[in-house]
């Protein structure tokens, strides 16, 4: 929703519509108000229904991702439910402009006819930005996110991020590709490696879950072989973690 909000073509589409209905001045606006203020008023209503509108059709699609109705189904009820959203303002806007707002039963039965078609618009417009904009998951899909952490390395050696190690002031960032010392604390490094799954084993060493191929028991520590056929440590405080992911037999 927001970063429909935030497309130019969206605002470029409502300041079209306003302009568009404001020289035309439908439903008695074109008698009741000078060009400038009919087209400010519309706008208003463009902008108001629209953004109430999509507030509307993101909570509904939420809904229907878990029900997934046919869009028979789903396209009548997001539009009858803007067009209840709107009918409300568009009463309360009538009369913070005009004074006046709808009396009778038939008087709101009407405006309630010529709101759902504004409900229809409105839900065409907003579905097919909706349509253009890319999700989340799907920009994401197929390409999961790296780990920060690589960047710092030379792009040879980016790879699988395997093991973080302690080496004097430094830490050792070993990858699938190679390995490279960075100037930052371990725990500063194993912020940085996420989203890898991974698990510190010792103070001095961290290690990516999926690369260990093998664990032993030590007496009371454990030793994990990682991919790269190198072999860390666990010390005796990190044993019962480790035991936790499944990765040593209890």
């Amino acid at each position: 929703m927001q970063r429909q909000d935030r497309t130019p073509r969206v605002w470029v589409t409502l300041a079209a519509l306003a302009l568009i209905l404001g020289i035309s001045g439908p439903f008695g606006t074109e008698s009741a108000m000078r060009l400038a203020p009919r087209i400010g008023f519309w706008g208003l209503i463009a902008i108001v229904t629209y953004f109430s509108g999509n507030l509307v059709v993101a909570l509904l699609t939420l809904r229907f991702e878990r029900t997934k109705p046919p869009l028979a189904i789903g396209f009548p009820v997001i539009t009858l439910s803007i067009a209840v959203v709107v009918l409300i303002e568009v009463i309360a806007i009538n009369w913070l402009v005009f004074g006046n707002a709808p009396k009778t039963i038939g008087e709101i039965l009407s405006l309630g006819v010529n709101v759902l078609g504004v409900g229809i618009v409105v839900a065409g417009i907003i579905l097919y930005f909706s349509r253009g904009a890319p999700r989340p998951d799907a920009e994401s899909a197929g390409a999961p996110q790296a780990p920060r952490i690589l960047q710092r390395m030379d792009l040879a050696k980016r790879g699988r991020l395997i093991s973080l190690s302690v080496q004097d002031h430094c830490t050792e960032v070993a990858t699938s590709n190679g390995a490279a010392l960075v100037l930052l604390r371990l725990i500063d490094t194993i912020a940085e490696a996420e989203p890898t799954a991974g698990l510190q084993v010792h103070r001095s060493h961290w290690v990516a879950t999926r690369e260990v191929v093998s664990a032993r028991r030590d007496g009371a520590k454990a030793v994990l072989t990682m991919s790269d056929g190198r072999d860390i440590p666990v010390s005796r405080t990190y044993v019962q973690a480790v035991k936790d992911t499944g990765l040593l037999p209890g």
